[in-house]
């Protein structure tokens, strides 16, 4: 079939002013030669800091020689003990970080969410990748007593390693729940926790798992430490804090005054503390919990450090604070 010829817009009409064309035509030219040139200079010295406002920082870690934050697109930040200057660097393939673990070999170990393990035998100087062969979603991983590494996630999926990430074995607890965290108690005794409220205990070193009585109300904990074989917390969304008292066979409320989100959990020496979103920090005291002011702005908070004059807190858009006691 012929194409129908577009239409003319200049038919008809008696003249045609060229010089108007001509105008038009050299403004945009006109008008950039008379733009200022554009201050990249702020960039520039943004992409120069260790520490950069798009960082979202996901896991802290120490071991006695070295402190290690990871996070979005492969980003490892380290430092010496007792050094203020952190040394930023980039994984290859950029991979989202979720954790890092120090262990008894004080080995660093991290996860991404591409199923990968990451290995540093050389204090976050240099690092391996090994992949972790599972087609569930992991979001938790940790170091046991004797060596073996261990990481959770979804379909109630227990995996480990025995020969440091190059082969796993994979368990289930037949529960299609998502495992939020994995602790260790010590050489035996090992907690998981997870979606509505699910908790399992080993007793044999993660031979074998037994199902406990759920948290209260199907709760998501987001983090749960156990403080000994007996005493354990959980915290989640809406502020909420679970306690237990009998080695998670019954759970408690233990009331907060926040409504945010509480991302992290962590033990140190002068106390309990509790993180979350809108720079949420709150540390227990005898019987209640007690906010701390951070100054930084209203963004997550989700690991912490105890150092030797306070804490190491982490968080989002770059968020990297040394709290003083």
């Amino acid at each position: 079939m012929p194409s129908t010829p577009l239409p003319n817009p200049f038919a008809g009409r008696i003249s045609f002013n060229y010089r108007s064309v001509l105008i038009a035509g050299l403004m945009p030219l006109l008008l950039a030669g008379c733009e200022a040139p554009l201050d990249l200079s702020g960039v520039e010295q943004e992409q120069g800091r260790s520490i950069r406002r798009t960082d979202q920082f996901q896991a802290l870690a120490a071991n006695e020689r070295v402190q290690v934050a990871v996070g979005n697109d492969g980003l490892v930040l380290s430092r010496a003990i007792g050094s203020e200057a952190w040394q930023r660097q980039i994984l290859p393939g950029a991979p989202g970080l979720i954790d890092v673990e120090v262990c008894a070999d004080s080995r660093l170990i991290a996860l991404s969410v591409d199923k990968q393990l990451w290995r540093s035998d050389d204090d976050g100087a240099h690092w391996q990748v090994f992949a972790i062969p599972t087609q569930e979603n992991l979001l938790d991983l940790t170091c046991a007593p004797d060596g073996r590494y261990w990481a959770v996630g979804s379909f109630s999926t227990l995996l480990s390693s025995d020969d440091q990430g190059q082969s796993w074995s994979e368990d289930s607890l037949n529960e299609d729940a998502m495992l939020t965290g994995i602790q260790f108690i010590d050489d035996t005794l090992a907690y998981a926790s997870g979606e509505f409220g699910l908790v399992a205990r080993s007793l044999d070193g993660g031979v074998s798992w037994q199902v406990l009585p759920p948290m209260l109300d199907e709760f998501y904990p987001q983090s749960t430490l156990f403080t000994d074989a007996d005493t354990g917390w959980s915290v989640g969304l809406d502020g909420t804090v679970l306690h237990t008292l009998d080695g998670g066979e019954s759970w408690q409320l233990s009331p907060t005054p926040v409504a945010a989100p509480l991302y992290g959990l962590l033990e140190s020496a002068d106390g309990l503390y509790a993180l979350g979103e809108n720079a949420t920090l709150l540390k227990h005291g005898g019987s209640q919990w007690t906010p701390v002011p951070v100054p930084a702005r209203p963004v997550y908070l989700r690991a912490a450090l105890a150092t030797a004059d306070g804490l190491l807190v982490a968080g989002g858009n770059g968020t990297l604070l040394s709290l003083k006691r």
